[in-house]
């Protein structure tokens, strides 16, 4: 029996995303896995069978029980671990007051939150036979993996995703030495790709033979849910979308403000898009500088004086979102001084971990100092103030994947400018699978990403996916061009290479061979 301990929720993409497609992949595979997490809401995953909240006091209270329509099922628990929710970057959760950093917390803290997690686990393994252990991430879940297993032999792995390396074991001495410990424990420790091999290697050099514990487990997609349509299909996938918010609660209201929910107007935003003609730009992923989202809003003026058609649709939430859309104003209103002040002080706005290395926002101040020197800056706010206009960009708010699959086969080119290292961008294999033409930063996994499934095709494909790392906004007012030409011709082909490698139930298949075999 297998047991998966991931520190957070399910919805949302990365690790969140990983977790519960995995689990869905082992219910249709037949399997029984229990999971423990903070998901407050298990009715909304069709895999989870059972869930059950274990409190501080030793009590287990049932939340659900039904049965599922595959031949395997998750149980899912809860632990109960206080106020306190450790995460790598900061944010809000539901149900938690007070969501830090983990790198702010003081030792005692991170201790009773581990221990708090170990109670439980500890129990599941005794009264369900476990006889694996999957942890997520390098910690704060590989220590509770590494401290059970010590207890009863149950061996472990770890799969590191990207985010606890760059925001918590290269940033405090203490989380590398959790780490550590429980790489050099772990049976086998699970890398998305060569980018996250070579930066596991690199991290933990200490641990002799690591090298032959890293065993490769790419990504998947759900290509059931993500696939192409023809475009006149669009406005019905949209109504699809819009049926599927009826109900829900909103963000963004006067009296209550959460961002982790969808605009209250949503539905009348996407329905301002003329899907048989405009061509469409999807983001979608935390509106925060590192994951580039101001080099799309400032290269827009650019590209839409070579394809006015265009309409580019954010779909998110984080601090850099009225930042952003602040941005769009000044440059609609030919603002030039406000359009400096945000560009200057735009990390400072959004209260980036990596404030203390620069307050402007990343890329930006380059840009705007090469257009000047090239005396292009006339002809740039010129260009934004004739051609973005108050619906050229939409923004969405939050929505999760049930909103998604009808999104991403509605928009012609899907732009991942991030500037940090990913281990392996879900976002890009659900694009190709949605024949939404991708297009991402070069390097770390997304460069991995991209050269995988350029094999097979021509090589303008590959040639016009690639944005550039040090001129991302000059990249994209060059690609994105290319890439709305060109994207119609390669919709299938994508889709077809998604679907073919990577399936989430061949992950699965490769992540059961691995765990389950005997030492």
């Amino acid at each position: 029996m297998i047991l998966i301990l991931h520190g957070w929720l399910l919805e949302g993409s990365g690790s969140n995303l990983w977790t519960r497609s995995i689990i869905t992949a082992l219910a249709r595979s037949g399997e029984t896995v229990h999971l423990v997490c903070q998901e407050n809401h298990p009715d909304r995953y069709d895999a989870i069978a059972e869930a059950y909240r274990h409190r501080l006091s030793g009590n287990i209270e049932t939340k659900l029980s039904r049965t599922v329509p595959f031949p395997g099922k998750c149980i899912l628990h809860q632990p109960e671990i206080g106020d306190t929710l450790p995460v790598f970057v900061k944010d809000k959760y539901e149900e938690y007051d007070h969501v830090v950093p983990m790198i702010e917390l003081p030792d005692d803290v991170i201790e009773t939150y581990i221990e708090r997690n170990v109670n439980v686990v500890r129990r599941i393994a005794a009264e369900h036979d476990i006889t694996a252990i999957h942890a997520n991430h390098a910690v704060l879940m590989s220590v509770v993996a590494e401290r059970v297993s010590a207890e009863t032999g149950i061996p472990f792995v770890i799969m590191p995703h990207g985010s606890d390396i760059e925001y918590a074991v290269k940033k405090d001495d203490r989380f590398k030495r959790y780490a550590s410990s429980a790489m050099n424990k772990a049976r086998t420790i699970f890398v998305i790709g060569d980018e996250m091999r070579s930066r596991v290697r690199n991290v933990f050099a200490e641990i002799q033979h690591i090298e032959d514990k890293l065993v490769e487990l790419h990504l998947g997609v759900d290509a059931s849910q993500f696939e192409p349509i023809p475009r006149e299909s669009r406005p019905s996938n949209i109504r699809k979308l819009a049926d599927t918010l009826a109900g829900q609660e909103r963000g963004k209201l006067s009296a209550h403000y959460n961002d982790k929910l969808p605009d209250p107007d949503v539905e009348q935003k996407l329905e301002s898009i003329d899907w048989l003609e405009n061509q469409v730009l999807l983001f979608t992923g935390r509106i925060i500088s590192q994951k580039g989202i101001q080099s799309i809003i400032a290269a827009l003026p650019l590209i839409l004086d070579r394809t006015p058609r265009v309409r580019l649709i954010v779909v998110g939430h984080g601090p850099l979102r009225e930042p952003m859309q602040s941005f769009l104003t000044a440059l609609q209103n030919g603002d030039r001084d406000r359009v400096r002040e945000i560009v200057a002080t735009g990390q400072k706005l959004e209260g980036s971990l990596e404030q203390d290395v620069r307050d402007d926002l990343p890329g930006l101040t380059s840009f705007f100092e090469k257009l000047e020197r090239r005396g292009e800056t006339d002809r740039y706010f010129d260009a934004a103030r004739r051609l973005i206009k108050a619906d050229t960009v939409v923004f969405t708010g939050y929505l999760t994947h049930r909103e998604l699959r009808f999104l991403f086969p509605c928009c012609d080119v899907g732009i991942f400018p991030s500037i940090v290292r990913e281990a392996g961008p879900l976002v890009f294999l659900e694009s190709l699978a949605s024949g939404c033409f991708p297009l991402g930063t070069y390097f770390g996994g997304m460069a991995a990403s991209i050269d995988a499934v350029s094999r097979d095709l021509p090589g303008e494909v590959s040639a016009t996916m690639k944005l550039s790392l040090d001129e991302t906004v000059e990249s994209l007012v060059e690609q994105v061009p290319r890439a709305l030409s060109i994207a119609p011709r390669y919709s299938n082909d994508l889709a077809r290479i998604a679907r073919e490698r990577y399936d989430w139930t061949s992950v699965a298949d490769t992540f059961l061979k691995n765990l389950c075999e005997p030492d």
